[in-house]
């Protein structure tokens, strides 16, 4: 026979004292001072996600204003208001929920009530869960009551759609943002909350029951509850994904290495087998998102030198891009194949910045000279000038033409083959007029304008024609080429 005097781990577990509350320090600092410094507000307003203790740290709050010897932050446990009070028996303070009790006519009626003297506590306390649902007739009717409230009533409000309360009622209030609770917290407490329950349970185990409950402690107690029905007295990291469709770490980073390496058939044949072994698609989004993001904050430390952050950081908008794909959509799977894919191609893009960097030697200087030095580009190629790389396709009409552009354009493309989209030569004519500046003058150049324009008259008319109008050169000085290179 069921015993009916069984209570859920995540009522039992219940934080009895503020030093109970688990990744909340802020708020347990900010109330307790307030207690200690005798400056208690007439309303509080608690927002944050489900489950990170708002309703607890508003009963909380209550036993420390109300307990006999009060007000203060630690209540003893044998106090009788404390204990009737966190059992929800106190008659001076009362929980209200926002969702049921959202009429014009309830609201009328907690303000008439209002006026009455606490019954056996300090102070009279109303704490309204889900504020939010509250009608704007409802709110209307609170405000007066909420500005001005008699001096031996408090509110406390906790909502976790804060953007769905009036401002004229938050700017009565003093707002408490609770925070989602870190994944290595839910765990140290779902850790002695095993210990205490004499369950054997896998570190592994409770790391996965912890990145499932989004940052809820009470989820997260929720779910080690189930798995303990599922396995009894020992809970194993493959029973937690078993029972809840998870796909392992190992496997994500499988995908995540086939999607950084665009292997397509890997992707496909891991999500075959994800549909076979009936696991959460939408999940496995999720996972493999914070994944890439581990690895994001990876490369961008000292340590990490590997690869492009901004790869990842493609990656990770087109996995955020489908997540309402996968989670809304007809299928599960197409939709996760085609997130996957999109994810691919957006890896393999690279921003005209960062190819502009790669060449333009914004790189170390010793991989620049590395590259060039594997490239095959000596000193006297370099000094080629006077040719833009923007058109170059059609070929010269004349042997001469042919001799420069194998002289020049040939050995520039060999650099990189995206170079010869975007090298553009006034980044070496730049360095070149340094380097010149600082030598002797050379007798086998001419630098004169006037002679430079004299010699570009002597040239052939369709030659000079093809380079100034077609290649759009610009002639910065005259060298003598030894003729042998021109063969």
């Amino acid at each position: 026979m069921a015993d009916s005097s069984y209570q859920v781990i995540a009522r039992r577990w219940r934080p009895q004292q503020f030093s109970e509350l688990v990744g909340q320090d802020h708020v347990v600092k900010t109330l307790g001072n307030a207690i200690e410094l005798g400056r208690i507000a007439h309303a509080y307003l608690f927002v944050g996600p489900r489950g990170t203790g708002k309703t607890t740290s508003a009963r909380l709050f209550a036993k420390s204003l109300n307990w006999e010897d009060g007000p203060s932050l630690d209540v003893p446990d044998d106090s009788e208001i404390g204990k009737a009070i966190m059992e929800g028996r106190c008659l001076d303070v009362i929980e209200i929920d926002g969702a049921s009790n959202n009429s014009v006519d309830q609201v009328r009626d907690l303000r008439d009530e209002c006026q009455y003297a606490p019954a056996q506590c300090r102070f009279k306390i109303y704490v309204i869960d889900e504020v939010h649902m509250l009608s704007q007739a409802a709110f209307n009717a609170l405000l007066k009551t909420l500005e001005e409230p008699p001096p031996h009533v408090k509110f406390v409000f906790a909502t976790t759609e804060s953007h769905k309360v009036l401002p004229t009622i938050v700017s009565r209030c003093q707002r408490f943002e609770f925070r989602s609770i870190p994944v290595d917290l839910i765990s140290l407490k779902l850790k002695e909350i095993c210990a205490k329950e004499n369950i054997e349970v896998e570190p592994t185990a409770l790391e996965a029951i912890a990145r499932m409950a989004m940052g809820g402690m009470r989820d997260a107690q929720s779910i080690l509850d189930q798995m303990i029905s599922f396995c009894g007295n020992s809970i194993t990291q493959q029973n937690v994904l078993e029972v809840y469709g998870l796909v392992s770490a190992d496997r994500i980073e499988l995908l995540a290495r086939a999607i950084l390496s665009a292997d397509y058939g890997s992707i496909l044949s891991e999500t075959d087998a994800f549909s076979q072994e009936g696991l959460d698609f939408y999940r496995a989004l999720q996972d493999l998102s914070d994944h890439f993001r581990q690895k994001l904050v990876f490369e961008l430390s000292d340590v990490g030198n590997d690869s492009y952050p901004e790869q990842i950081v493609r990656i990770l908008d087109a996995l955020r891009e489908g997540d309402e794909l996968v989670r809304l959509g007809l299928s599960e799977k197409t939709n996760f194949e085609v997130t996957l894919f999109r994810a691919v191609e957006s890896g393999k893009s690279r921003s005209i910045d960062q190819v502009i960097r790669k060449i333009s030697k914004v790189l170390p200087e010793k991989e620049l000279k590395k590259k060039t030095e594997l490239a095959g580009i000596t000193d006297h190629d370099s000094k080629v000038r006077a040719v833009d790389t923007k058109e170059i396709g059609t070929p010269l009409e004349s042997n001469l033409s042919d001799a420069i552009e194998q002289q020049t354009v040939g050995k520039i493309s060999s650099v990189d083959p995206v170079a010869e989209e975007i090298v553009e030569t006034g980044e070496i004519e730049k360095k070149e007029t340094k380097e010149k500046s600082s030598e002797p003058k050379d007798d086998r150049q001419i630098q004169d304008e006037s002679e430079i324009s004299k010699r570009v008259e002597q040239l052939p008319e369709k030659l000079r024609k093809s380079l100034v109008e077609d290649y759009k050169v610009n002639f910065v000085s005259i060298e003598k080429i030894d003729s042998s290179q021109l063969i």
